[in-house]
């Protein structure tokens, strides 16, 4: 048995690859390459796959993971950030969802109320898992539709643990109602105990847990700790009746209101992955083509009455909340397909024979084509969006009905923008983190010593926990949003794969890293990296010195810093590099010429005089490219425009007559006492 389960598992991973690369090729997400690859190898397909039973656990183990996963990412903080469209958007768009197809299918089709209710369930749920997947391409969670699309699909992945509770009692078995609402109290009597358990560890065993396991900086103990949470919370909620997959949310949960929680997701993620590809085989397995062949019509009506259904009532949901008619659209095309939960729920279906024979296989058909319909949807969402909105509706209803306020949690790690993540608070970084606070750069440190950042957490640094080899580490951090990446670990090994990840996270941030040797920088650049500083040559102040140029600091407060890092006996031997791969930094691009940010100083020759009157350009051969001044900057400012002490001027020029205009900027010192 077990050579004929590795058998099937060697022939679903290689027929796999082959379906992906396919999907790949025609742009269509991973999920519909294995839901393919299931039928191929499946029963109704070419009968490969000979331990079906032996899948269907793996595939369990999956649900138990991608539940465990979501547990990690659902946050109280961020339920809170996004309150009213969770709990507003999210339970209308479910409620009425659940009842609209329960009176369709009970006056239109005669099913039993029961059913009908839990085919409700089903087609309640869309796709996180695409959905998100391709608003992260495109950069669009943060928008308005996505906000709303991100609103619904928490609250769907939180309501479906209830759905799943619920729906044994839907079933005939249940009886009178009396004997469901007895059932009913001992289940929440079994979710109290599950609950305050779970509030006990969270508050006070599993964070110490963690930390004393993260203390000893082992992966592979980190790894196990955090998967035994898994599965002794999911084998306990099991106990007492309730399912596996609860159990795996509300461990998920515990973990993630620690600083251990995006380091256990980057951990758990590839084995997510692995297992749920099993879980989408297995669903594959069960579609069979023969039953889509022989009823095209009638699957293609209901795939059609679905996706219109679900995309009226996202719409309605959306003025509702009072986003603008083009966000609701949006969000109405992304929203409009039956999840990957529903498949999850369709297997309690069948359990509980609520779905059989004929409505089972349409149901999966259905499913699959509206998943497979999704990313198409979402791509010409804008064009059929701009199309609609030339209807004749109401002003009102097209600017939105109730405009939902600006975000106000300003100290969120998703507010961040144009800011430093720092991998790694050695030196390097601690240095890099103190010059950036005291410039005013916002920043964010990765680090991976659980006592560094209990400690700087204490002291109001922005640290987040975790390896940055994972990506949703670097999600975590902000890296779509980031100007500057600085890695300031000595791992090299580490280093090549994080440059790798924050390039095709990110292709335009600039990227420095600090490498040990001289021959490590040329497949340092290779990989991405826009600046290798190797230790042989460069230290902590020359790092910061690149970062300050790429955001303009004046070179007044770059010396300050370099001056008090040398007078703590910080010694080093300075060389630059003849080039440098920035926007703000055309040196490299103009033969001895330079363009450097100046401080204005009160009393210097310039202070109180307009730039016509200094004459820059005729008597200094240097042009100001803008002035910035209280937080402001002017471009290409004109002649009349009066300079001030504390003005911070960009000047442009050959390096010689721009040094000697930084002089002039300079207050000259006060004389000596006698």
């Amino acid at each position: 048995m077990e050579i004929a389960l590795l058998q099937d598992i060697a022939i679903i991973f290689g027929l796999a690859i082959v379906v992906l690369q396919v999907c790949h090729r025609i742009k269509l997400p991973a999920i519909i390459g294995f839901l393919v690859t299931g039928a191929l190898v499946g029963p109704h397909g070419l009968h490969l796959v000979k331990s079906i039973h032996e899948v269907e656990l793996l595939a369990e183990i999956g649900v138990v993971l991608l539940l465990f996963t979501i547990g990690l990412e659902f946050s109280l903080k961020e339920l809170f950030r996004l309150k009213r469209q969770v709990l507003i958007g999210g339970s209308l768009q479910v409620f009425f969802t659940i009842i609209a197809t329960t009176l369709l299918l009970v006056f239109s089709f005669g099913l039993p109320g029961n059913r009908a209710l839990f085919i409700g369930f089903l087609m309640a749920l869309s796709s996180t898992a695409i959905v998100l997947r391709l608003y992260q391409e495109k950069a669009e969670l943060d928008s308005p539709h996505g906000e709303t699309v991100l609103a619904i699909l928490i609250f769907q992945d939180v309501i479906v643990v209830l759905l799943m509770l619920l729906t044994p009692f839907l079933a005939d078995r249940a009886g009178e109602g009396a004997a469901v609402g007895k059932q009913l109290l001992i289940l929440f009597a079994k979710s109290g105990i599950i609950f305050s358990l779970v509030l006990l560890g969270a508050r006070y065993l599993v964070p110490h847990a963690l930390f004393l396991v993260a203390r000893t900086r082992s992966r592979e103990l980190f790894l196990l700790t955090i998967a035994a949470i898994c599965l002794l919370t999911a084998w306990l909620t099991s106990l007492l009746g309730l399912s596996l997959g609860l159990g795996a949310f509300l461990a998920g949960l515990v973990i993630s209101e620690s600083e251990y929680s995006t380091a256990a997701l980057g951990n758990m993620t590839p084995f997510r992955d692995i297992f749920m590809s099993f879980f989408f085989v297995s669903i594959g397995m069960l579609v069979d083509a023969r039953v889509i062949a022989a009823n095209p019509g009638i699957i293609g009506l209901l795939t059609v009455a679905i996706l219109f259904m679900k995309f009226s009532l996202v719409l309605f949901v959306g003025i509702v909340l009072g986003v603008s008619l083009r966000s609701a659209l949006l969000a109405a095309f992304s929203l409009a397909q039956v999840g990957e939960f529903s498949f999850v729920l369709s297997k309690f279906g069948v359990e509980y024979d609520f779905l059989a024979g004929a409505r089972y296989q349409y149901f999966l058909a259905v499913a699959v084509i509206t998943m497979a319909l999704t990313p198409f949807l979402v791509t010409f969402s804008p064009k059929l969006t701009k199309a609609l909105l030339r209807l004749p509706f109401p002003d009102r209803m097209k600017r939105g009905l109730a405009p939902m306020r600006a975000r106000e949690d300003k100290g969120s790690l998703r507010e961040l923008r144009n800011h430093i993540i720092i991998i790694g608070y050695g030196l390097n970084g601690r240095n890099l983190a103190k010059a950036a606070s005291s410039a005013g750069i916002p920043y964010i440190i990765v680090e991976t010593n659980p006592e560094t950042v209990r400690r700087e957490q204490k002291k109001g640094r922005h640290i987040l926990y975790g390896d940055a080899t994972h990506v949703p580490v670097l999600e975590h951090a902000g890296i779509s949003h980031a100007r500057v990446v600085v890695v300031a670990i000595s791992d090299y090994v580490g280093s090549r794969q994080i440059v790798r990840q924050i390039k095709e996270l990110n292709p335009a941030v600039h990227l420095i890293v600090r490498t040990r040797f001289v021959s490590e920088i040329d497949t340092l650049r290779e990989l991405g990296a826009d600046d290798v500083i190797p230790e042989e040559y460069e230290t902590a102040v020359e790092i910061f010195v690149r970062v300050l140029h790429h955001y303009l600091v004046p070179q007044q407060d770059i010396d300050r810093f370099m001056a008090e890092v040398r007078a703590d006996g910080y010694q080093m031997l300075r060389t630059r590099p003849r080039s440098m791969v920035s926007v703000c930094d055309m040196s490299g691009c103009l033969s001895d010429s330079e363009i450097k940010v100046v401080m204005l100083e009160e009393g210097s020759t310039f202070a109180g005089r307009t730039i016509a009157e200094i004459g820059l350009r005729k008597n200094y051969g240097v042009s100001v490219m803008a002035v910035r001044r209280g937080g402001i900057m002017e471009p290409n400012p004109p002649g009349e425009t009066r300079l001030e002490g504390g003005n911070s001027l960009i000047l442009f020029g050959s390096s010689e007559d721009v040094s000697r205009c930084v002089e002039l900027c300079r207050a000259p010192p006060a004389p000596a006492l006698e």
